[in-house]
């Protein structure tokens, strides 16, 4: 069967999705601003239906140019491994979403690792919270993400991907540092320290403390883990982290853990994709070395 669809009218398509205006995907694809219309207007003509809705200056994909985006990007892409088919190796350019916790203390060895052996490889990562991550993910502005909150949403494939062991940590010279058992009452009465609500740590705590600590009496709001640290040293309030992100801090002696009345407190980290994005072998060798 004949295709008259073009690799050109593709990649001028996904310049113009991704840049928001014919003007500045010619200029991105060195194209005259009157064949970038051209060949958008081919390409609308020959599938028959628009792309784009225009809302003031700026085009924005419609129901069918979203439909059509992770195709088009999966093609061009396929494309690029086709022109570098008999090189010895070939390198991926992979764009990687993680939320707060992975990306700022596990991904960051995992990435040196990755790279270390294959060197020629460009990775990009995004650290936000979880929320932001699945709508990254949405929008095929990341390639896969991985995240620290449980995620449901019909277009991305969600997949455990490594456990993790979260701890309640305290300064030293906290009242509750001094008591061998704290009760749930104690530990609920005392000012807790928490992430903002859309984090995965935020939502996973809420699941897995919300029973026996319910809404916190008083409550300390902090979008970062690190000033979350600072704070806890600084005899603010308690925390549940990660023991990822305080070995350091456990070790000197800054922080201590508290024994949790429901136990050992595990989650588990997941691996995103969205369920319409094509992996390309750059991917696929990324996936399997993590």
């Amino acid at each position: 069967m004949q295709c008259r669809i073009t690799l050109r009218q593709l990649a001028t398509f996904v310049a113009i999705a991704d840049l928001g205006s014919v003007t500045r995907a010619s200029k991105e694809l060195s194209l005259t601003q009157s064949a970038a219309s051209m060949s958008l207007q081919d390409l609308e003509h020959q599938l028959g239906t628009r792309l784009f809705d225009r809302h003031g200056k700026r085009l924005v994909l419609n129901e069918h140019g979203r439909r059509l985006y992770p195709h088009a990007q999966a093609t061009l892409e396929g494309a690029q491994e086709v022109e570098s088919l008999f090189q010895q190796q070939l390198a991926c350019h992979l764009r990687i979403g993680a939320s707060t916790t992975i990306g700022g203390y596990l991904l960051p060895e995992k990435l040196a690792a990755f790279l270390e052996a294959e060197p020629d490889s460009r990775l990009e990562l995004k650290v936000e919270n979880t929320e932001r991550i699945v709508e990254s993910l949405c929008n095929f502005t990341v390639d896969v993400a991985f995240v620290e909150g449980p995620v449901q949403h019909p277009d991305i494939d969600v997949r455990p991907w490594l456990e993790d062991e979260l701890v309640l940590i305290a300064a030293p010279s906290h009242p509750l540092s001094r008591l061998k058992q704290p009760t749930a009452e104690e530990l609920a009465g005392a000012r807790w320290i928490m992430r903002e609500p859309g984090s995965g740590t935020r939502s996973m705590l809420e699941h897995l403390i919300g029973p026996w600590l319910g809404s916190p009496r008083q409550l300390l709001e902090v979008s970062d883990g690190e000033a979350i640290k600072r704070c806890v040293i600084a005899g603010a309030g308690i925390a549940c982290v990660s023991r990822l992100t305080v070995r350091g801090e456990l070790a000197l002696g800054q922080l201590c853990t508290l024994p949790s009345p429901s136990g050992p407190l595990k989650r588990v980290f997941y691996r995103a994709i969205h369920q319409d994005k094509q992996p390309t072998r750059g991917l696929r060798r990324f996936l399997d070395f993590l």
